[in-house]
């Protein structure tokens, strides 16, 4: 997915929460960068979650097709290549502690997908 337009205070329109299927997710490109995007649907809410798409342990974008967990109310992202995990909210990885992938503010607006820009 590509950045659609600029909106006001440094937010940029993504997508629409429906282009995302619940409790997986899709790349989008801001300014450059490959973020991964996640769609996290409970019975009662949904949730966006945005981290870097690049997996440092196998070198390639590839995050925002890895499996979505949750554990103690915290959700993770594992690799599809080597299957480390990485937290949604923190980008930081479950089963090495020296590794961390980029966390993004992303919000909802109505049923638009915003990311904010650095």
């Amino acid at each position: 997915m590509t950045t659609q337009q600029h909106s006001e205070n440094n937010w940029v329109d993504i997508c629409a929460l429906s282009d995302i299927p619940p409790n997986s997710g899709v790349c989008a490109d801001l300014n450059g960068e490959q973020v991964a995007i996640f769609h996290l649907k409970s019975s009662s809410s949904n949730q966006v979650k945005a981290v870097s798409n690049f997996d440092p342990f196998s070198r390639a974008n590839i995050l925002s097709r890895g499996l979505v967990t949750e554990t103690d109310n915290n959700h993770f992202v594992a690799s599809p290549l080597l299957k480390q995990q990485f937290c949604l909210t923190t980008g930081q990885c479950e089963q090495d502690d020296s590794m961390s992938i980029t966390t993004y503010q992303v919000r909802l607006t109505g049923e638009l997908v915003q990311l904010r820009e650095a």
